[in-house]
């Protein structure tokens, strides 16, 4: 890896924002926190695709790959991360290189490419990502991407995360890094107002930021970026006049947060939209930071007034799903900040968590996961497909809850099953989010088609009475 790589993942270990490294020596911070993959290990997604995920969802930027046409079509398009406009985001665009560039380099493709891209679209930046091969031959994209700068009058933000240097999660912090260095405070906004705030590591996956939106816009609370879900780019590039910030996923976006406190002094806190208390919760730490910042301090009796009224009319339209799914069990099969947000969420719906994975869970995680389900929480580092069958084929778990990958799982045991990582198709944020989750839930565990499919099929049966006749 070059030196600037190796500093700049120095720089995200050293992040002050998470607890684990408060604790540490200065030697021992050193060292970095995340094991690096062993050869030939994906362990979920490289460094690469971490970083594409995390800057994607900006939405007028045109995303140009670096590297063999198969890193972009591996990454394209894989996450439901909605617009509320532009649709730049969803076009891929790549250099494609072959083996000619290998030997001769592939900086001059590289070049022509982001004037390409520049001339046909035009969007507001271009965003070029380092892939492995093109790391290895050391094609110097930050110097590509200043010099297309300099020519085209267009920003061309380097973002060097190619795929050997970790696993998504470091991936995800140097995507961030990248808006840290190039984009933000790069653009002064043309309006500010003491009701400024950023929403930091959402993704506004099936439209969720769209649930929460408008019960911000009741209390008069612009949100002046959010990173990176339905972002634009001079959004991001002027956040930092927000006078503070939401940290929606530690796990991938915290330098970003804490990076933020460090230049410009916003204050930041971190919430989740998941949920009825939650939800309530977390609209009250926004009043409460913006007071402190200079807005006036009637927005927290407004806010004590929407909390009511959106809460009444949230626990009255789940209450009659609550009475069929109490006690029911859940196995929820997810990561990282899901695996506690959820969880209260499930329990205001009368369910009973059963176990919860950690796998890609903070040590701050884990302790909000004991909070919310007292100290005998079941939670699980790394559950095989064969455990996960066994736990659903025992009835120790009514329905299961995890990503597409596991669903086969929950389907040979014949058990419901219901999608809650990001290729879902409904959103599950806010108050109205909630209710919709509820109701899927129902609609999975009530559907007529586990009782078919559980029944001994006609002939079995019958081989069955034959056999014992004979």
């Amino acid at each position: 890896m070059s030196a600037t790589l190796n500093a700049k993942i120095a720089q995200v270990f050293d992040e002050p924002g998470c607890e684990i490294n408060q604790k540490k020596s200065d030697k021992e911070r050193k060292k970095g926190c995340t094991k690096q993959l062993n050869p030939g290990a994906a362990a979920g997604g490289c460094a690469f695709d971490g970083a594409k995920i995390a800057l994607q969802p900006i939405v007028d930027v045109a995303h140009l790959v670096h590297g063999p046409i198969a890193c972009e079509g591996n990454s394209w398009d894989n996450r439901h991360s909605a617009s509320s406009g532009p649709q730049t985001y969803r076009t891929g665009f790549t250099t494609d290189i072959n083996e000619f560039d290998v030997v001769y380099g592939g900086e001059k493709r590289l070049f022509k490419a982001i004037r390409e891209v520049v001339e046909k679209v035009n969007p507001p930046a271009v965003f070029v990502y380092q892939t492995c091969v093109t790391a290895m031959i050391g094609d110097d994209v930050e110097a590509v991407c200043r010099k297309a700068s300099e020519k085209f009058g267009t920003p061309v933000i380097p973002v060097n995360s190619p795929g050997f240097a970790g696993p998504k999660n470091l991936g995800n912090k140097l995507g961030a890094e990248a808006l840290l260095d190039h984009v933000i405070g790069t653009v002064e906004p043309e309006l500010t107002t003491p009701y400024d705030l950023n929403i930091i590591g959402e993704y506004n996956l099936s439209g969720e930021l769209w649930q929460v939106k408008p019960l911000l816009d009741a209390l008069g609370v612009r949100i002046l970026s959010c990173i990176s879900g339905d972002g634009r780019y001079k959004e991001i590039a002027s956040a930092h006049r927000a006078r503070a910030n939401m940290m929606v996923c530690s796990k991938s976006m915290i330098n970003v947060a804490t990076r933020m406190q460090q230049r410009w002094g916003i204050p930041y806190f971190e919430g989740s939209f998941y949920g009825i208390s939650d939800m309530s919760t977390t609209l009250r730490e926004i009043a409460r930071l913006l007071v402190e910042r200079g807005a006036d301090a009637s927005l927290r009796d407004r806010t004590e007034a929407l909390i009511a009224a959106e809460e009444a009319r949230a626990w009255e339209r789940i209450r009659a799903y609550r009475e069929h799914l109490a006690g029911r069990k859940v196995l929820l099969i997810t990561g990282g900040v899901k695996s506690w947000s959820v969880v209260s969420a499930l329990q205001e719906a009368g369910l009973e968590v059963v176990g919860t994975s950690v796998k890609k869970s903070t040590k701050e995680d884990k302790e909000k996961i004991k909070e919310i389900m007292g100290d005998d929480a079941h939670m699980i580092d790394d559950m095989s497909p064969r455990e996960m069958y066994a736990m659903l084929r025992d009835a120790k778990a009514d329905i299961m809850l995890s990503g597409g990958r596991s669903q086969f799982v929950a389907l040979k045991a014949r058990m419901p099953w219901m999608d809650i990582n990001q290729e879902r198709h409904h959103a599950f944020a806010g108050y109205e989010g909630m209710v919709t989750m509820v109701e899927e839930i129902h609609k999975a565990l009530f559907n007529p088609v586990w009782q078919q499919v559980r029944t001994v099929p006609p002939w079995e049966s019958h081989d069955a009475l034959l056999a014992a006749g004979a």
